[in-house]
């Protein structure tokens, strides 16, 4: 019976997605970090896709065995290998590893790529290439891995966001696609996730319109809001007022702070307005929330 990758882990990793209980997208994937010794694990079958994802500056030497067939070869930075649900695979690496490992529930992937993407999928879902380059990929898991090692800079928001565009990537990538999608390519990488961040961080307590944050990532407003959604599962605004209303909430646990500061430190017109909003994304009011 195919059994869970993290099951047979010869070490604990350094960072586990799975003890973040209030991220919801662990539902549909598990991301842990690691930094382990040279060591092997095991051939076995598993009932998840996993994804590593190579952050190890220098090159090294790896072993994996998938079916049978062994491969023996240099594992390069950003070399991304992914393994599909179903194949007997093995490893064996001879140096010091750092890697992301994102796993993926097969069943999960493929109601998300078509309920949200309009993405059919192969019937193996992600094809087997046993080692490719693809630097963007990693960086987005370098920033899932920074949102898991950081609670004080909108970890949260962060993780939700970077697990899409990871994800969406891998099915834009490996995915089949219906011939009415085919024309619409969404071409927001994780740079361009970045310059929106550093931007909405930087004028928190201002206003912030999707023009703005259009020409940051230097797209028209149209284009922008349509991939932005595309692969973030949310309009830019949505966006900023989830981001806003975490900041907020690392904020209120300073019990001294009055809420008017923290409203207009997180960009919100008066206290009322903070008030308001919060209670439409959280169903609590800014009171009744630090009173919890």
């Amino acid at each position: 019976m195919p059994r869970r990758y993290a099951e047979i882990y010869p070490s604990l990793p350094l960072l586990n997605s799975d003890a973040k209980e209030h991220i919801s997208a662990a539902a549909l994937m598990s991301v842990r970090y690691f930094q382990a010794e040279p060591d092997s694990m095991p051939e076995d079958i598993f009932a998840e896709h996993h994804v590593v994802l190579n952050l190890q500056e220098n090159p090294h030497r790896v072993q994996n065995r998938r079916n049978g067939e062994m491969r023996d070869f240099t594992l390069h930075k950003d070399d991304v290998i992914i393994t599909p649900a179903g194949m007997r695979s093995g490893w064996r690496w001879f140096a010091k590893s750092d890697v992301i490992i994102v796993t993926l529930d097969p069943a999960k992937v493929e109601r998300f790529a078509q309920s949200e993407l309009g993405i059919l999928l192969d019937p193996q879902q992600l094809n087997d290439e046993p080692q490719f380059s693809d630097a963007d990929l990693c960086n987005a898991g370098a920033m899932l891995r920074d949102a898991l090692e950081n609670d004080d800079i909108s970890s949260g928001v962060m993780f939700e966001a970077m697990s899409r565009v990871l994800l969406v990537k891998l099915l834009q990538r490996y995915g089949k696609r219906r011939a009415e999608e085919v024309a619409l390519s969404a071409k927001f990488t994780s740079k361009h996730y970045n310059q929106v961040l550093a931007f909405i961080r930087a004028r928190l307590d201002q206003t912030i319109t999707v023009d703005e944050l259009a020409r940051e990532t230097g797209m028209s407003a149209s284009h922008f809001a349509r991939v932005f959604k595309e692969t973030l599962g949310s309009t830019p605004m949505q966006y900023v007022l989830a981001y806003r209303i975490e900041q907020a909430m690392k904020m209120m646990e300073d019990p001294a702070r009055p809420l008017g500061d923290v409203a207009l430190s997180c960009g919100f017109a008066d206290q009322a307005h903070f008030s308001r909003s919060f209670k439409q994304v959280t169903g609590q009011t800014p009171r009744q929330f630090r009173a919890a």
